[in-house]
């Protein structure tokens, strides 16, 4: 087919139904996604069991779109790569199932991907260029993260958030603010009609000496500033409170890593053009190459689901099919544990 490798991915880990087929060289020859948005708007955030029966009845029709987009059949593939968790175990267990079905049926290899890893992993699929070791900013809705990427399955978590992922604040802000689901855009969008200084908000852990986030504080701060500022003041304080503590924590990270080859973002809040800015600025000021997936690449998807599996495959780890779904499961399961809820990393 012109190709040596080709691995389909699934991710159905939260809000998400995707696949993708990925080849080795970094060619993405299809990728199909199916978001719920609509589904989960009235609620303000995402309800399990309503994204869990909408991946069912997804996957299939997706898997298949995929297939005729790329030209090609199951046969061709030589993995298939399925995230195995961490995530609302419903949904992981539907892609996984899906992805262990395939690969008995055609008698595959199958790869069970950890989602960090495949956010982890995703900027060399878009940056070929990009080596180990990295320092790794991983900030999405379930996770805030540091991590030194040294290579496949080799994670060392620097830091972690003790209470709440940068992007649930992102979420919770918007639905205080009245703004809508998902909340991340839509705190974006209002915080270019504000005032990034007009609200007077804290920077939880700025200036500690333990390298963790802390996002709760945050997020209470600007329920008390509800009806004394306009909307858009308050997404525009909030978001700079957030870029002030991600900056912060990195910066600090950045002092105790061994010398690394890059400063790498991923993750759905990565999108995020302010966040984005100001951490290429960081690293220039570091004198480090500063890499960041495209945007389609940064919310969940099947695409970096599929290089995780190239990764993975090239190294010759594969999964026996009686591999479990797992709602947690830490990159870095010798990583100390943190005070509060950081043990949801």
């Amino acid at each position: 087919m012109g190709w040596p490798m080709l691995i389909l991915g699934l991710e159905s880990s939260c809000d998400e139904t995707a696949a993708a087929l990925v080849t080795d060289d970094g060619r993405v020859l299809a990728h199909r996604l199916l978001g719920q948005e609509a589904a989960h708007a009235p609620f303000g955030g995402v309800v399990p069991e309503i994204a869990a029966r909408a991946h069912v009845e997804a996957m299939e029709p997706l898997v298949a779109a995929a297939f005729a987009d790329a030209g090609v059949t199951l046969a061709d593939v030589d993995a298939i790569a399925a995230t195995a968790g961490p995530g609302l175990i419903g949904g992981v267990m539907v892609g996984l199932v899906t992805g262990k079905a395939l690969a008995h049926a055609a008698s595959k290899p199958l790869i069970a991907v950890n989602h960090l890893e495949g956010h982890a992993l995703s900027p060399r699929l878009s940056d070929r260029e990009l080596a180990y070791p990295y320092l790794l900013l991983l900030v999405s809705g379930g996770h805030c993260q540091l991590l030194l990427v040294e290579g496949v399955g080799r994670y060392r978590r620097m830091a972690t958030t003790i209470d709440d992922a940068a992007g649930e604040a992102f979420d919770k802000t918007a639905k205080l603010l009245g703004l809508g689901y998902p909340g991340g855009p839509r705190v974006e969008a209002a915080a270019r009609e504000g005032d990034p200084f007009a609200v007077p908000l804290p920077r939880p852990l700025k200036g500690a000496a333990e390298p963790h986030f802390s996002f709760a504080g945050l997020k209470s701060a600007v329920a008390r500033a509800i009806g004394q500022y306009c909307p858009e003041d308050i997404a525009a304080s909030f978001q700079q409170a957030v870029v002030d503590c991600l900056l912060d924590r990195t910066r600090r990270a950045l002092a105790d890593v061994p010398p690394v080859t890059a400063l790498v973002v991923a993750g759905g809040v990565a999108a995020n053009g302010v966040i984005r800015a100001a951490l290429e600025a960081l690293a220039a000021e570091h004198g480090l190459r500063f890499v960041a997936p495209p945007l389609w690449l940064c919310t969940d998807n099947a695409a970096m689901i599929a290089w995780a599996g190239v990764e993975r495959f090239r190294e010759g780890l594969t999964d026996p099919l009686d591999t479990p779904a797992r709602a947690r499961w830490p990159l870095d399961p010798a990583a100390e544990a943190v005070r509060g809820a950081g043990v949801k990393a």
